[in-house]
């Protein structure tokens, strides 16, 4: 077997969940990692409840960069993903989540533009619904998506709303767009597949009569933000990224 370095080994880490469209949407994204790069080795891996899990794929690597799959840099982020490397004794390196990138908020438009929602659109309030974390931090970084998705456009306005965790509820910021003026609601889910949390949200969009955009899903601009986390970890200290 050909030891790759570590330049060439990216392990995509993602949450995992019981729902197969999750895991559908990480393979799919690694996928496109491969078209977009031939010569990577990338490598799935899911943190719980799917197989393989991260500290079986990470076993025996001499080198690599681990990417987290998530939105969010909360407790799986800076705690599981950390233990999972060590335990596994594997000699890699973690980069960052996904986060806010620009490139995300992009797809996220283009996501509401599948549904009929443009920038000109009047009195429309939007739902930026998220998983909600324990870390405060995590929490406001979230609730920057609402605020620069909505940047340059005619909306009403644009709210976070936590779909597990903290407030505001789904159902609180719905009424808060009201209140400034919103006469129609859409959702638009800061996830990165469906699962049971985006069922449960889709249950409640169902009742309330309010139209919900797919999650960002598997897209080359997701693929490309994952590489660019890939990419920062492999830039030599002293110089510039190509």
């Amino acid at each position: 077997m050909t030891v790759l370095p570590p330049a060439h080994l990216l392990v995509l880490a993602a949450h995992g969940s019981v729902d197969p469209r999750s895991a559908a949407v990480t393979h799919a994204v690694a996928g496109r990692i491969r078209r977009l790069r031939p010569w990577l080795d990338v490598r799935p891996a899911f943190i719980e409840k799917t197989g393989p899990s991260l500290e079986n794929v990470l076993a025996g690597l001499p080198a690599g960069v681990v990417v987290p799959f998530l939105l969010a840099d909360a407790h799986h982020a800076s705690v599981d993903v950390p233990e999972m490397i060590e335990n596994s004794g594997a000699a890699v390196k973690q980069a960052e989540v996904l986060g806010e990138d620009p490139a995300l908020l992009w797809v996220l438009r283009q996501r509401l533009s599948e549904i009929g929602v443009s920038p000109e659109t009047e009195d429309l309030g939007v739902l930026v619904v998220a998983v909600g974390s324990s870390k405060e931090a995590a929490n406001a970084r979230t609730s920057n998506v609402a605020r620069a998705l909505s940047v340059g456009t005619r909306w009403a306005g644009a709210e976070v709303a936590f779909a597990t965790g903290p407030q505001p509820t789904v159902a609180e910021a719905a009424d808060r767009l009201r209140a400034h003026g919103a006469r129609q609601l859409v959702i638009a889910p800061w996830f990165l597949a469906n699962g049971v949390i985006t069922d449960r949200v889709a249950t409640y969009a169902a009742a309330q009569g309010i139209p919900m955009a797919e999650p960002l899903g598997s897209h080359n601009l997701v693929a490309a933000t994952v590489l660019d986390r890939f990419d920062a970890m492999n830039v030599v200290p002293g110089t510039a990224a190509a």
